[in-house]
């Protein structure tokens, strides 16, 4: 079976300097050899530091920019190979979901005339229709088809995110890259935007690339994950498999970082020696090898290669099958069962609605008076 997107051997460095006569002299290495495939209805996370390519991926993958190696295709299409009026028929099957909700939307526009855009833009609609259409969008995202007349300022951050997944929508697309769709958002709102797109995945057939540096949200709505270091990917496998038991160190000292919602509940945590090194100049060798607690000397020199097992589980570590098993989670078990009861009410309040975060919003709830 053909995956719906294939990436291989994925480059692009940036000039960073240039001579007196303009000739570049220093380059920033964003992404380094990058390859990895999505299979249409699957979610796959890029995740890792900020600084590692995540972002530059996504937009590489869109041809937003353009990369300096490698190759990338859809549906057994050679994306590098489009010409410009062929570029913009693939936009229509893949789209994007930007980081920030108050930035990506144009402030000038009211919320029909930024959806109605792509629908004229690609033809899909007639005139007549596009109002409808308009409505249909709206209500797809759960907010009421009155908006339609708003501007953005008009709009909290979590109703601008689902105007912006409505465009994303708008051209029925098979792929969307979510550029950390929740991370301008409040703590409040996440979970609504993430079962949202949960949601309109299983409802509409959608496939994911989701980049995100918060573990908590990828587990949340990955299949599977990559991990990204430096411009390269050290570990991909099935998102249980990963969270279950991780086997690069970069990959621990992350899982590590997520806070545990139980009281008092302990895990090790693994601290990081060092300052992240720079994309300008990265390390020869691995490049994880100057914060790593395992390195040995091969790992200075050989650059390790992305080795998968039966279960699709690859690594990109020289010590792999040689590191001890990762830390479990060591819950204190003087914990009290009636403080647990207290933490699971709050956790799961019982007046908040539907679980798949596609209520209308903006209906006045009901007092009862």
């Amino acid at each position: 079976m053909t995956a719906l997107l294939e990436v291989r051997d994925l480059v692009k460095h940036f000039v960073a300097d240039r001579s007196v006569f303009g000739r570049p002299t220093a380059f920033i290495k964003a992404v380094d050899g990058v390859s990895f495939h999505v299979d249409a209805g699957e979610t796959l996370a890029l995740v890792g530091e900020s600084g590692c390519g995540k972002s530059t991926v996504s937009r590489l993958v869109l041809r937003l920019i353009e990369p300096d190696a490698g190759s990338v295709h859809f549906e057994g299409h050679d994306l590098l190979a489009l010409k410009a009026n062929e570029l913009r028929a693939f936009r229509r099957d893949a789209q994007i979901i930007f980081q920030d909700p108050y930035a990506s939307l144009n402030p000038r526009m009211t919320v029909s005339q930024i959806l109605t855009e792509p629908l004229a833009l690609h033809d899909l609609v007639p005139p007549a229709r596009r109002r409808e259409r308009v409505e249909e969008l709206l209500r797809l995202v759960g907010l009421e088809p009155r908006f339609a007349r708003r501007y953005p300022h008009e709009f909290s951050g979590g109703q601008r995110q689902r105007i912006a997944i409505a465009r994303a929508l708008a051209v029925e697309p098979k792929l969307i890259i979510c550029d950390e769709p929740v991370s301008a958002l409040d703590v409040s709102i996440r979970s609504q935007i993430l079962n949202l797109l949960r949601d309109l995945q299983d409802r509409l057939g959608l496939a994911y690339i989701f980049v995100s540096h918060d573990l908590a949200v990828v587990k949340h709505i990955a299949d599977r994950v990559a991990v990204m270091n430096l411009g390269g990917i050290v570990e991909t496998a099935e998102a249980q498999a990963l969270f279950a038991s991780p086997r690069h160190p970069y990959s621990r000292a992350l899982l590590s970082a997520i806070p545990v919602p139980k009281p008092r509940a302990k895990r090790s945590r693994i601290l990081l020696q060092g300052e992240m090194p720079s994309a300008l100049n990265p390390p020869s060798g691995c490049r994880f090898h100057t914060r790593c607690r395992y390195v040995i000397d091969r790992c200075r020199i050989e650059a390790p290669q992305l080795h998968g097992d039966a279960t699709g589980h690859a690594t990109a570590c020289h010590r792999t099958a040689e590191l001890p098993p990762p830390d479990a989670l060591e819950a204190d078990s003087a914990v009290s069962s009636s403080l647990e009861r207290l933490v699971a009410a709050f956790s799961k309040p019982a007046e908040v609605p539907a679980s798949a975060g596609v209520d209308i919003v903006g209906e006045k709830p009901s007092t009862g008076i």
